[in-house]
Formats: structure tokens, C-alpha cells, sequence
């Protein structure tokens, strides 16, 4: 079966799970119900392909198949500047912000720091492996560590505000915030979609690929910003999901068996939601959780992460 076969038969997999999540089991009153779990579908699908399509461009521009945005601290990032905007305008004013206008804030912000933070790193160590693991992880914790302080001088009732932003959770999504987020993420893909070729040539390598006339530097910020808001996309609805992306992009690998970045983007981001909606189909269907998803994810998430890099370190 070719990469065209495999893509059909992922989007009908995920059409399957789709109305499986939305029609199992659907009593009175529908209609209410199926707003519900409308809402929700569209979240997990939105998350899952936000955090797959993100992975994938960040490890080309990375040249590593091990490291992920949440890894090197995107997410510890954007769930810092929510903290902060908490703390400077209090908890009422930044609650009173409209949802749509405060996700478009914070990309925006996002979007400026990943690139003064990561432009710098991919382009001085994107070559040492152990280096770029290192640092990332280390730039994580230093974000994690800011949050928290800036968390221990916050006010009890402020706290609370932060707090939702900070745990990953699939239960409660906000339908403004989740319009202005499917914008984001159709016209991010979109975007990416168009830089396939490029992404191509840069996965050759900086050398590589400048020798072939690719301004690799500039290709490098214009797709960090990308991932900046895809990463916007997924924190805002669900909170910060670590290894997720990892394990999107390495199915999506084995899936496709391909280097195109026109089959790859689309197949991670297929894959991611795939992922999420069959599992909280068991979760939430047939096992009545509803909040095991996100641990379930990024215990085996975790779990790939540790095998790949025990399988790079025997080479």
C-alpha cells in the first residue's frame, strides 16, 4: 500500500473513532449531549494534530528525532507567560479578558520567545545531540522553576486562575477559545504545508542545505513560529503534554515510511488525533474515566522516550 492508501485509510480510521465518540451510547436529551461531545472531539482533534504536525517540524529544523517542543521547554514557556499575566494584572482582570483575545495575547508572546530562546539554541548546538537534550531539558526546568516562584508570591485566589493552565486535562475545553484555536491551527498547517519542500531540503542538514541555496536560518525562525503557535494551540485547550508529540511523530515514521514533509505534517497530525479520540473512546465509553487520557499518554510517551534514546546510545 502506498503513502496515498495509508493516508485514506488514517482519515477513515479517524472518521470511525469520530463517530463512535460522538453516537455511542446517545440518549436524551441529544441534542445537549452531542453539543457536548462535539466540543470535546473537536478539542482532542485540534490537540492531536496541533501536537503531532508540531513535533514533526520541530525535529526537522532540531535534526533530531528524539526531542519534542514540550521536551525542551515550549510548554513550560507558554504555561510561564500565563502565570505571569496572571500576576500582573490579578486574577480577576486577566479571567475578565475575553478567551479568544487572551489565546492570541499569549501566541503572540509565545511566538516572540521561542524565537529569541530556541533560534539561538537549534542554531549553536542543533549538532550535539547529547548538548541539545541537555540544554532543553535544563531550559524546562529553569521556565518550571520561574513559574513556580512566581506561583509561591501569588495570591490563594490567583493561584487558582493559574492552575488550570498548568495540568494537562481532556474534561473541560472552552468553546471560544477552541473557534479561535481550530483558526490557528487550519491556517498553521496550511502554512506548513507550503514549506513542505523546504522542510524537505533542510532535513539534508544546515550545510546541506544552504549548499542546495536554502536560506536555512530564515527557513529555521519562520517554522519556529509555527510551531510557537501550534504549541499555543494545544497548551491553551488541554494544558502542557510532554511526550505526546514523540509518539505521533514516530508512528507517523513507521506509518508513511517516507522523508516528505507533505506526507509526514499530515500524517502526524492524523495520527495525533487518532490517538486521543479512540482513547478517550475507551476511556470515557467503555471504562467510565474521565481523566486517565493524559497520564495514559505520557506514561507510554515516556516510555518511547527512553527506548529510543537506549537505542541510540548501543550505536
Amino acid at each position: 500500500m502506498g503513502s496515498r492508501g495509508r493516508m485514506i485509510g488514517l482519515v477513515l480510521a479517524l472518521v470511525l473513532a469520530s463517530g463512535v465518540f460522538l453516537l455511542w451510547n446517545l440518549r436524551a436529551p441529544m441534542g445537549f449531549i452531542l453539543e457536548l461531545r462535539a466540543t470535546k472531539l473537536f478539542a482532542l482533534i485540534a490537540v492531536g494534530a496541533a501536537t503531532g504536525a508540531a513535533t514533526i517540524l520541530f525535529q526537522t529544523v532540531a535534526m533530531n528525532r528524539l526531542l519534542t517542543p514540550g521536551i525542551v521547554g515550549f510548554d513550560a514557556l507558554f504555561v510561564l507567560m500565563q502565570t505571569l499575566l496572571v500576576a500582573m494584572l490579578g486574577g480577576v482582570a486577566a479571567a475578565s479578558i475575553p478567551s479568544g483575545w487572551r489565546f492570541l495575547m499569549e501566541a503572540a508572546f509565545l511566538m516572540a520567545g521561542a524565537s529569541a530562546l530556541f533560534g539561538v539554541l537549534l542554531r549553536r548546538d542543533a549538532g550535539d545531540v547529547t548538548r541539545m537534550i541537555l540544554t532543553g531539558v535544563v531550559l524546562g526546568v529553569f521556565l518550571h522553576g520561574l513559574t513556580a516562584l512566581v506561583v509561591r508570591m501569588m495570591d490563594p485566589s490567583e493561584f487558582a486562575v493559574v492552575q488550570g493552565a498548568m495540568f494537562a486535562s481532556f474534561g473541560s475545553v472552552d468553546q471560544a477559545q477552541l473557534a479561535v484555536a481550530m483558526v490557528v491551527l487550519v491556517v498553521t498547517l496550511g502554512l506548513a504545508l507550503r514549506m513542505a519542500p523546504a522542510l524537505d531540503v533542510a532535513g539534508l542538514g544546515r550545510g546541506t542545505a544552504r549548499g542546495l541555496g536554502l536560506d536555512h536560518d530564515r527557513l529555521v525562525r519562520r517554522v519556529l513560529l509555527l510551531i510557537a503557535a501550534l504549541v499555543s494551540v494545544s497548551t491553551a485547550l488541554v494544558g502542557p503534554i510532554t511526550f505526546f508529540g514523540l509518539l505521533c511523530a514516530s508512528i507517523a515514521r513507521a506509518v508513511t515510511d517516507t522523508h516528505r514533509h507533505a506526507v509526514l505534517i499530515p500524517a502526524a497530525a492524523i495520527i495525533g488525533a487518532l490517538t486521543l479520540v479512540t482513547g478517550q473512546v475507551v476511556f470515557e465509553r467503555f471504562m467510565a474515566s474521565q481523566s486517565a487520557l493524559a497520564v495514559v499518554v505520557e506514561f507510554f510517551g515516556g516510555l518511547l522516550f527512553l527506548a529510543l534514546v537506549l537505542r541510540r546510545g548501543r550505536r
